[in-house]
């Protein structure tokens, strides 16, 4: 079964310095048929003006990922990291017990697009950790590169749910399929171009829930970059 979420449906935030689209329901959007899918929480597709930001802010017992669309997020936390991440890079912050945060557009004068992603930890009240890995856009070419697991396979980030993610850049025409094993459940966001998922026609923006159908069949109808979730 899938259940396809579109790019127009999401909910839309404009602040001036921030543009964001709503997978789920998030801040003052709320969707009852949308908020969220099985652990993944969050998938806020961001739009940040140059030199600005999200000033220091907390979170707690939430595993966040950060993947980079294009140009320079600089990140700074209460734990003491300090880093600027750029496309290939995915940051992995666990909010544990609580942490502190700002992340800033690096870039005087380039926009800044990215994913920030939620998803529930197994449990509360761990120690707040971070982790970042550089992804080549040759690993994650005409595949689904694994780039998040629970045990760090693959050279994958480390995060502290039962949750996989992959990415992955198809070229025009390449196919690639995923097998879902029994009882696991999938997210499919589409971030630019556009695919047939299980002969299902998904454009940029769009995602799509998938349960109780194993075998994953994805066909780029143009250049596509594409993220899968794979979850208990």
């Amino acid at each position: 079964m899938i259940n396809i979420r579109r790019s127009n449906d999401r909910g839309h935030a404009q602040h001036g310095w921030l543009e964001s689209y709503h997978t789920f329901s998030f801040a003052n959007y709320h969707d009852p048929k949308f908020n969220g899918f099985r652990d993944l929480l969050v998938i806020n597709d961001d739009r940040v003006q140059p030199g600005q930001g999200f000033g220091k802010h907390g979170h707690r017992d939430m595993e966040i990922i950060t993947y980079m669309v294009e140009g320079e997020l600089e990140h700074k936390d209460s734990m003491g990291t300090g880093s600027v991440i750029r496309p290939g890079d995915i940051q992995r912050m666990s909010a544990g017990k609580g942490v502190q945060h700002s992340e800033f557009n690096h870039s005087k004068d380039k926009p800044l697009h990215l994913l920030q992603i939620w998803i529930t930890p197994a449990k509360e009240g761990d120690q707040p950790s971070y982790e970042e890995k550089k992804f080549t856009a040759e690993e994650k070419k005409n595949r689904l590169k694994l780039i998040v697991s629970p045990t760090g396979e693959d050279g994958s980030v480390t995060i502290h749910q039962n949750a996989k993610l992959y990415s992955g850049l198809l070229d025009e025409g390449k196919e690639v399929d995923h097998q879902l094993a029994p009882g696991r459940h999938a997210w499919v966001q589409v971030i630019k171009g556009a695919l047939d998922l299980n002969g299902e026609s998904l454009m940029a923006g769009d995602g799509a829930a998938i349960s109780e159908t194993g075998a994953l069949n994805f066909v780029a109808r143009e250049n596509t970059e594409v993220l899968l979730f794979d979850l208990a």
